[in-house]
């Protein structure tokens, strides 16, 4: 499976709420770090989703280490806080200062960022704009130390991903002049550029994928490159299609199920005999219903990753396990 994003520094990763996309961030970030590249991990929602992923401290404004990979890699995580952000902003472009403290002593601060439309999205987006542009070249004048190789952001969930990415250009159509329009343009230039793609992770059940569809279609009409579609937390099926097909069908062989159970050292009792044909019944629809949201998926003519249900849940080392599965499949090289 071929991708167009191998050379892409920004990596934003949505999804339905609920279907793991935070979890799929951090495996994307650390798949990317695996060669000894260093890979800036950043949220936006404030639910520190990163520090509980890699069972570290809480993260502040500042960008911090969270994990280091087998290949000399590093993932650096930051939560980017709206309020910091516009402090940073009006001290860059108006030399505030001090008086930037006190316009969040009145109150002005919180407003701008809770109250003023969409005035909290583009500072957010701002800030993983300035750590995208900073390069290890030490070609773009500012030039840190701490530059990155790619950028992975835990973005908005599908239902205010288009809204969130396209702020930008509303806010430059609104402020026609000055360094507002000038950086929300730029911003809106780094977007629509290749150097930035739209991942959407999903479930294969109905909702998932129908938000999934649809925020393909919203992103595509924005000028916005969408990258991959992965499905998250996919389970093989039990039984192969021959018996999906009897069970589906009730047509289980009850003596020969019966027989196996006994010779497997279980009491076999009708109600236990009963209940386990219902079960196979109902997983066998499971599997023709995730087959059909698959096949709809496919319909988008995206590449499609999947990544195992996890039955013990996740903790760093499984989410390395994830991370391996995605260069496997050839999502990262």
């Amino acid at each position: 499976m071929t991708t167009d994003w191998t050379d892409a520094r920004l990596h934003i990763v949505t999804g339905k709420g609920g279907t793991g996309k935070t979890t799929v961030a951090a495996a994307l970030a650390i798949a990317l770090a695996s060669n000894g590249r260093r890979i800036l991990l950043s949220e936006v929602e404030g639910r520190q989703g990163i520090s509980q992923t890699f069972d570290v401290p809480p993260l502040g404004t500042e960008e911090t280490r969270v994990a280091r990979t087998a290949g000399g890699g590093e993932i650096v995580g930051l939560s980017v806080d709206a309020k910091a952000a516009l402090l940073e902003y009006l001290h860059l472009f108006y030399k505030l200062g001090r008086a930037g403290k006190l316009l969040e002593k009145f109150g002005a601060i919180d407003f701008a960022t809770t109250i003023a439309p969409g005035v909290r999205d583009v500072l957010l987006i701002g800030k993983i704009y300035e750590a995208g542009r900073r390069r290890k070249d030490g070609k773009h004048r500012g030039a840190s130390p701490a530059a990155y190789d790619s950028i992975v952001l835990d973005a908005p969930p599908t239902g205010r991903i288009g809204r969130f990415l396209s702020v930008n250009s509303e806010v430059a159509d609104l402020a026609r002049v000055g360094p507002i329009h000038s950086q929300a343009g730029s911003i809106t230039t780094m977007l629509e550029s290749d150097q930035t793609v739209v991942h959407i992770v999903t479930l294969l059940e109905e909702m998932p994928v129908q938000e999934t569809v649809e925020a393909v279609r919203d992103l595509r009409g924005k000028g916005l490159h969408v990258g991959a579609i992965i499905v998250n937390m996919v389970r093989p099926p039990y039984l192969d299609d021959a018996a999906l097909a009897q069970a589906r069908a009730g047509r289980l062989h009850k003596p020969s199920i019966s027989t196996q159970l006994s010779e497997a050292g279980v009491s076999v009792t009708p109600d236990l005999l009963d209940g386990l044909l219902d079960e196979a019944q109902n997983h066998a629809l499971r599997v023709d219903l995730e087959r059909e949201q698959l096949a709809i998926l496919e319909e988008t003519g995206l590449p499609i990753y999947q990544l195992p249900a996890l039955p013990d849940g996740i903790d760093p080392g499984e989410v390395r396990e994830l991370a391996d599965a995605l260069i496997e499949q050839g999502m990262v090289r």
